[in-house]
């Protein structure tokens, strides 16, 4: 493939849904492009503003949240896996309103707490503060959230 056959699909690659850079330089890999190429067409998709690890990183925190109710280290985790910056991580994490962010892992404990089972309380409260923590919410505030909302 050329590098000019490889800038096209490449772009529609990038315009389809926001990309991080990993996956943008993975994708150019699979198109056997040599290290040079790569990094050059790297260099010209940002120029574009076809990738912005910024806004690549605020989209998915706050679509993570949203969608799919992730808590914030699970969130964290997945953008360091996507090989995103510290700086743009912490900036995607300022797209999840703390209010918001309460009510979502209250609205979690409160909707699974039922389905719970368990010979007593105690090991009732540490299966939902499990599965809570294993959605990516702070042990501590899972913690406090089930002495507060139970």
């Amino acid at each position: 493939m050329t590098r000019k056959e490889a800038f096209t699909k490449i772009c529609n690659f990038c315009a389809y849904q926001e990309r991080a850079q990993q996956e943008v330089r993975d994708k150019l890999y699979s198109f056997g492009l040599s290290q040079d190429d790569v990094e050059n067409l790297i260099c010209d998709l940002i120029e574009e503003n076809f990738i912005n690890e910024e806004r690549f990183a605020k989209i998915f925190a706050g679509s993570k949240f949203r969608v799919k109710k992730w808590g914030r280290v699970k969130i964290k985790q997945a953008l360091k896996l996507k090989q995103i910056s510290d700086y743009c991580i912490r900036s995607g994490m300022k797209e999840i309103e703390e209010e918001d962010y309460q009510q979502t892992l209250e609205g979690i404990l409160t909707k699974k707490y039922p389905g719970v089972t368990g010979a007593n309380d105690y090991v009732r409260k540490q299966k939902l503060a499990r599965y809570a923590i294993a959605r990516g919410f702070e042990p501590v505030l899972v913690w406090s959230k089930i002495k507060e909302v139970l």
